[in-house]
């Protein structure tokens, strides 16, 4: 029973005391006084909530990466604790880690969130924390919320993420096998603590157990010829087809090939500490390369193909267990500054973007999306914490009424657009399609000085709610009047949404629309979304009739696809087509971009509403950018998202 659960309310108590005191003979009753006394004394006072146990992991940051008994302790260290955090945290939040460091500020991020929720009147006010010093003790404190240890195999890298599948699945700590003096599994196995190995993904001799050859290991099916794709294939087997892993979680993050070449610059790439939320889910984990016409680096004599048609069966399986009405939620990316792609030492021939596209092709095609935590800010912690913060029933939006827009100069008495020689421009406040990325950048880019100077159309993906919720409330609770939120690619999660249409390629499944417009709503009636800020179509279909449909439920004032029709009112639902990414640094430069593609837009005869997106750009940047167009062109206003909105659906509904 939960502390909360054994205290008496003020209402019972009062019940209590009455009754006892109705039951008391009526000579003893002038002692009343007495006796109400003696009650309130044993009245059961709350129990105080257990302290946060702070575990400080950034000395894995300042290791020597020419080092490989370093590099090791690092890689270990910070699977094995970011696991245990998982399963700490499954229940209540009790572990909470340091580690990610801002690159823009001298600050670590993790401080700066646990300050944010420990100030007066917020989550963890009066929360009382204790240090804890050394991972042996950490693991000693919290011993009972781990079943045992699954060991797994540093020749065969897969093993790695297999370890963290079964780590959710059996409450288990991952550990990679290194019997050397001061190894994790040293330190953990053979001396202190002596945990039991329950899983061994390797022979109890050190040899591999996945090889490639023969059958693979307890699933009575061939062996695909790689010893990658065998052990993911019998993790499948174990644990998704077993249902003893949640299909509707998923883990794209980088396997134990990131000891090969570890990237000095930025230490945290490896995304370890992402582990914990998804192990807290029960999540499925993988890193498999998506394209069929070439092996990948850390494989390269598989089959061409054989990581996709491996990943094809993963996500079939994750659609048979929780995905098929829910949708899949998959965090991480695709690990492009190391694997499968053209970038320099990554071993591929397809460059990193269209490999994105693919990649969110084929997870669409079976109703999975991406909460896509890319590197250089792709590392977070603590999520598995954040993820018990208690948010609001509903954040609602105020739209703008046709009575406004006409008392404002925009519409003329008769209804019409008063565009008065002016172009209306709206800026894409992006991209917010990740945790990771709202986690690290919120303190300089939503706490910088300038915000609320202009209107802005913050695009933020309502889906991470589930691993970042304090960051969205706190937005929400200090946005100024100018402040609006859409939703960002492509919804509530970065799909291929012309990937969950019928017919469906890649996986021949049925449609998937009901089920995201399912999951799209929920969250867009939470945060009070109405717009969708961007549509990406990268390798997949534009959105057809039912497509747009299922957009119109969800998102009635407004998408932005970048491909399909022009100036189309589906249903009431305004369709404006994406233009260009404005992504300068310099706001000068930005400046003459945009001045210069509206003027081509209007010598084409498009319509005077202007859409442009920008990554990761400062309030500070925004002001000094749009004072440099209106110094260019004084007839370009920037507009607020439901202003831009509702006047272009005006001039289309007047159009027909």
């Amino acid at each position: 029973m939960k502390a909360r659960d054994r205290t008496i309310s003020g209402v019972g108590l009062r019940k209590m005391v009455l009754n006892i005191f109705t039951s008391i003979p009526i000579a003893t009753r002038r002692h009343k006084w007495l006796v109400v006394a003696l009650l309130l004394a044993m009245r059961p006072t709350p129990a105080r909530p257990a302290p946060i146990r702070l575990y400080d992991l950034r000395y894995t940051l300042r290791i020597d990466t020419r080092r490989a008994d370093q590099v090791r302790m690092a890689w270990d260290h910070c699977h094995a604790v970011a696991a245990l955090q998982g399963l700490v945290n499954r229940r209540e939040p009790l572990l909470y880690l340091r580690f990610v460091d801002s690159q823009r500020r001298d600050t670590n991020v993790d401080d700066y969130w646990l300050s944010r929720l420990s100030a007066p009147g917020q989550w963890l006010d009066g929360r009382e924390t204790e240090v804890v010093g050394d991972i042996v003790e950490l693991v000693r404190i919290f011993r009972s919320y781990i079943d045992g240890v699954v060991v797994y195999d540093p020749n065969v890298a897969a093993t790695s993420n297999v370890a963290s599948t079964a780590a959710g699945a059996e409450s288990l700590l991952p550990i990679r096998y290194d019997p050397s003096p001061g190894s994790l599994y040293t330190r953990l196995v053979k001396t202190g603590p002596r945990l039991a190995v329950k899983l061994w993904l390797l022979n109890r001799d050190g040899t591999s157990l996945f090889t490639g050859t023969g059958t693979i290991p307890g699933a009575d099916r061939p062996s695909t010829g790689s010893a990658k794709c065998d052990a993911y294939l019998w993790a499948k087997h174990n644990y998704l087809d077993a249902g003893r892993c949640d299909g509707s979680f998923g883990a794209y993050y980088l396997d134990q090939y990131w000891l090969k070449k570890p990237r000095s610059a930025v230490l945290n790439h490896h995304c370890l500490t992402n582990h914990d939320f998804f192990i807290s889910k029960k999540a499925f984990f993988f890193d498999l390369h998506i394209w069929p016409d070439e092996a990948p680096i850390d494989d390269p004599r598989q089959k061409p193909g054989t990581d996709l048609e491996t990943l094809k069966e993963f996500l079939l399986s994750a659609y048979n267990h929780g995905g098929k009405e829910s949708m899949i939620h998959i965090g991480g990316f695709v690990p492009w500054a190391h694997k499968y792609t053209s970038h320099r030492g990554s071993g591929g021939k397809h460059a990193p973007v269209p490999t994105e596209w693919e990649y969110g092709k084929v997870i669409s095609a079976y109703n999975g999306f991406m909460d896509a935590d890319a590197i250089s800010f792709g590392a977070m912690a603590n999520a598995s914490f954040y993820a018990h913060f208690p948010l609001r029933q509903k954040y609602p939006q105020p739209w703008v009424t046709p009575l406004q827009l006409i008392r404002r100069g925009y519409l003329t008495p008769d209804g019409s657009v008063n565009f008065a020689g002016r172009d209306f421009l709206i800026f894409y406040v992006g991209d917010y399609d990740c945790a990771a990325w709202v986690y690290q950048r919120t303190m300089d880019i939503w706490d910088d000085p300038a915000r609320g100077r202009l209107p802005l159309m913050w695009c933020i993906s309502p889906v991470l709610e589930r691993r970042a919720p304090m960051a969205l409330d706190y937005m929400r609770r200090t946005a100024t009047e100018n402040d609006y939120f859409a939703a960002a690619d492509n919804g509530a999660g970065y799909c291929e949404p012309g990937m969950l249409q019928e017919p469906r390629g890649v996986s021949n499944l049925p449609s998937g629309l009901d089920a995201w417009a399912r999951h799209c709503k929920t969250l867009y009636d939470r945060w009070g979304l109405t717009i969708t800020g961007f549509i990406i179509y990268g390798n997949g279909p534009a959105l057809n009739k039912a497509g747009l449909d299922c957009y119109a439920s969800f998102s009635p004032n407004g998408i932005v696809p970048t491909a399909g029709p022009r100036n189309l009112l589906h249903k009431d639902m305004p369709v404006l087509k994406f233009d260009h990414d404005i992504n300068e640094g310099n706001p000068g430069d930005a400046a003459v971009h945009v001045v210069r593609r509206i003027r081509e837009r209007r010598a084409e005869g498009r319509p005077p509403f202007h859409w442009f997106r920008n990554i990761l750009k400062t309030p500070s940047w925004y002001v000094d950018t749009y004072d440099k167009v209106r110094e260019a062109n004084p007839k370009i206003e920037l507009l607020d998202a439901p202003t831009f909105f509702e006047l272009y659906r005006i001039y289309l509904q007047n159009r027909q």
